[in-house]
């Protein structure tokens, strides 16, 4: 794995020095980033179904029970709070804003701490497994580092194969990621910096597999987000004609905080 992440990261260098975006995803239309967006929304719904099972057969039915409600309580209370910006002339307007743009973390850091209070506290539940010890969790290996250049040349160039299907996953959700958080509603006026984007993930792959730990790259649904939390309205200046006669006008248009 280690040098299929490495492969994958100079061909990601590539891609940034090349600045393939301008040439392959000028035809990657906003259909297709949101067919990408429900790909990923249906995965992450068939991946909380995945986890009810597995409590269905490790916990008691209490806690299943108890399970199936927190699934279905954390969206909804999410989705509630991230219309919180609605809520005038309830709260200040910056407690609106906080609701609404951190209500995903909110709902998931209440339904956390639910189990430990009251009654729920003595349902059984599945946690994760933490190592006290400052070590590689797998006994074949004692240093953190993977030993990549004991692997022979011939599984060396083997491995440019995975590697590059690991560039065209990432570079594509990367890419849609990136058009679908600067699309037009967003009025994003400064130059994007895909480029850049690019070779920081490369950077970061090459890291995980050195280190011997799976890619990791999930943009989607995050992206979006950010732009979202960093939208206000400002006053705009344009100039019509009525009747032959030229006027200002001011309109509150909508836009995103650039550095």
């Amino acid at each position: 794995m280690a040098w299929a992440l490495i492969h994958a990261a100079w061909m990601h260098f590539i891609l940034a020095i090349f600045n393939a975006h301008d040439w392959t995803m000028r035809y990657v239309t906003t259909f297709s980033t949101e067919i990408f967006s429900l790909l990923n929304s249906i995965i992450y719904f068939h991946k909380a179904v995945q986890e009810l099972q597995r409590a269905h057969g490790d916990l008691s039915f209490a806690a299943f029970l108890y399970a199936i409600i927190g699934a279905i309580g954390t969206m909804l209370i999410a989705i509630f709070l991230s219309t919180a910006e609605h809520w005038k002339p309830l709260f200040h307007r910056y407690v609106r804003m906080g609701l609404s743009e951190y209500a995903a973390a909110i709902s998931i850091i209440i339904f956390i701490g639910m189990p430990h209070v009251g009654d729920l506290a003595s349902l059984d539940r599945s946690t994760l497994q933490v190592s006290s010890s400052f070590k590689p969790t797998s006994p074949d290996r004692s240093v953190f580092v993977v030993q990549f250049w004991n692997l022979s040349i011939g599984w060396i160039f083997a491995a440019i194969i995975p590697g590059l299907v690991i560039t065209i996953l990432f570079f594509f959700d990367h890419e849609v990621s990136s058009i679908i958080c600067t699309i037009d509603r967003y009025a994003i006026t400064k130059p994007t910096g895909f480029a850049w984007d690019i070779v920081l993930l490369g950077t970061t792959t090459a890291m995980c597999g050195i280190l011997g730990l799976p890619p990791a790259n999930g943009l989607l649904p995050q992206a979006p987000l950010h732009s979202e939390s960093l939208m206000h309205a400002e006053k705009e200046e344009i100039l019509i004609s009525v009747d032959g006669e030229e006027k200002l006008e001011y309109r509150t248009i909508k836009r995103v905080y650039e550095q």
